[in-house]
């Protein structure tokens, strides 16, 4: 949805409780370092929310992104748009719209550095 839009307010309690779920996701299968990017007051963000998380091997983020598309499914049944990264297993991108979700190796977080490219967004650390 371009950001030129105004959104209604169904639709910003939509994403909102989206977040909710795939952190509750990502906490499930005891991912680190959750981040909650909220992009929708930054210029030429083409989403509402970032979710970025990190685990401790490829087992652990695809399971990790597995849990997430489990509750956002559960939850809201929405289906993920897109997902790039499964067969590498370094980075897994979830794209639903909204919300894009990031699961990182650790190492892969902290090369990307992708909180530092949208730092004007209002960041949310959830406690591990």
């Amino acid at each position: 949805m371009s950001k030129t839009l105004k959104k209604t307010a169904k639709q910003v309690e939509a994403s909102e409780e989206m977040v909710s779920w795939v952190v509750k996701g990502m906490q499930d299968k005891k991912a680190q370092e959750i981040t909650v990017l909220d992009l929708r007051q930054v210029d030429n963000a083409f989403t509402d929310f970032f979710v970025i998380c990190s685990g401790t091997s490829d087992t652990q983020i695809d399971a990790i992104a597995d849990s997430v598309d489990k509750e956002v499914w559960e939850s809201g049944k929405i289906h993920v748009h897109a997902v790039e990264g499964k067969a590498n297993r370094e980075w897994i991108l979830m794209d639903y719209y909204d919300v894009i979700v990031h699961v990182f190796l650790k190492d892969k977080r902290d090369f990307f550095k992708l909180e530092e490219l949208w730092g004007d967004a209002v960041f949310t650390n959830i406690p591990d």
